[in-house]
Formats: C-alpha cells, structure tokens, sequence
C-alpha cells in the first residue's frame, strides 16, 4: 500500500456506513467525468464518493480499478441508451442514425452530467503512466465505431442499405463527427445547436451514402 493510501485508510477509520456500489460508481464517474483520470486523487474519490479508504479498496483494489468500473457504469447507464437504437427494425437506416446522433447530443448537454463524452474526456492529458488506461479507452472510442459498422453491413445484407456503400467510412464519419460533438459541448454549445448540426449531416445523408460508392470505386 502506498503512501497516500495509508494515510487515507487512517483518516478514514471509524465507524462504517453501509457502502452502496452503484452510487458510488456514480460519484466517482462525475468526478473523472469533470477532471479527467489523472487530475483525480484518491483522496478527491474518498471525499466525493463517501465511502472509507479500505472500502473502496476492497471493491475496486485502487483508482485504476474504480475508473475502469466507472467505464461499465457509464456504457450501462448512459451509452445504451443510445446504443440500442441500431437494435430497431421498425425505422429506415436515416431515421435510425438521425435519432441515435440526437440521443447522443442529448447525452453530452444533458445539465445533470458533465458536458461532452465521459471517455474523451477522462482521457485528455494523460501521460505515459496511463498506457494501460488510455488504451482501454481507445478501444472503447473503436468500439462505437465498430458497432457503427456492423449496423451498416447487417442493414446492406438486409437490403435497407446498397451494398456497395463503404460500411467503414461511413461508420468513421459518424465516429469524427460524434467526437466533433463532444468537443463543442464541453466548449458550451447547446443541445439546439448540435441538433441544427446534425439536422444539416441528415440534409447530407443521400450525397454522404454517394460518397461512400464513389470513394470505393475510385480505389
């Protein structure tokens, strides 16, 4: 145990409140939400979640292992909402994507969380100490995208989507666009003006899927 943790594991002792996890997990995911992983102490977790040193130790082993729980807690709690939009058959391939853009946008500017995307967010300005970390949000950011892809090409064999569209452009367009979103809203854009952006993608959205054809004929 380090340093920083014995001294919060003393100054913690006394009596014990009866620890509620997903609380805590939520808590701590708008602290790292607002601060990012490595401008958050453990003392700042302690502080903000309630909870003694030695408890959450014991449920999450140090702040590497309560992000990475406050990651699942976020995809749960915020990111499916959103997610499971692409699961929808009842909705044409444009109506899916402008309802899951909007869902997102109304996550990001939603007043009782922090702006913007937790994940881009807890990742900026990390150092080479939090390889690790940073990877794991790496692939979180890849899986978004991947779930993009998947979509496109279960929509292409269903016939909802010409099978010639390029599925991985056009999932990386949505990907730099969402990320676009999450910059904007920590920079205070509203959810009016997001939605006006994404109204002008949807505007697009025939001459985006041209594109995509033209891009793979052209290689």
């Amino acid at each position: 145990m380090s340093t920083e943790q014995t001294a919060l594991v003393r100054k913690s002792r006394g009596r014990p409140k009866q620890f509620d996890r997903g609380t805590a997990l939520s808590k701590a995911l708008n602290l790292f939400w607002r601060h990012g992983y490595e401008a958050t102490s453990l003392a700042d977790l302690v502080e903000a979640t309630g909870a003694k040193a030695p408890t959450l130790y014991a449920e999450f082993g140090n702040k590497e292992g309560l992000f990475r729980a406050a990651v699942e807690h976020y995809l749960k709690n915020f990111y499916e909402k959103s997610s499971c939009l692409l699961s929808r058959t009842d909705l044409s391939v444009e109506d899916t994507v402008g309802r899951y853009l909007r869902a997102i946008v109304e996550l990001f500017t939603d007043c009782d969380t922090p702006s913007g995307c937790f994940m881009i967010s807890a990742s900026s300005g990390m150092s080479s100490s939090s390889a690790d970390i940073a990877e794991m949000l790496r692939a979180r950011h890849l899986s978004q995208e991947r779930t993009l892809f998947e979509y496109f090409e279960k929509k292409k064999e269903s016939g909802d989507l010409k099978t010639v569209t390029d599925s991985a452009l056009l999932a990386k367009y949505l990907a730099c666009t969402i990320q676009g979103f999450s910059v904007q809203a920590r920079d205070g854009a509203s959810s009016d003006e997001l939605n006006r952006l994404i109204d002008v993608v949807m505007d697009l959205w025939p001459e985006l899927t041209k594109a995509t054809v033209v891009s793979k004929a052209a290689h």
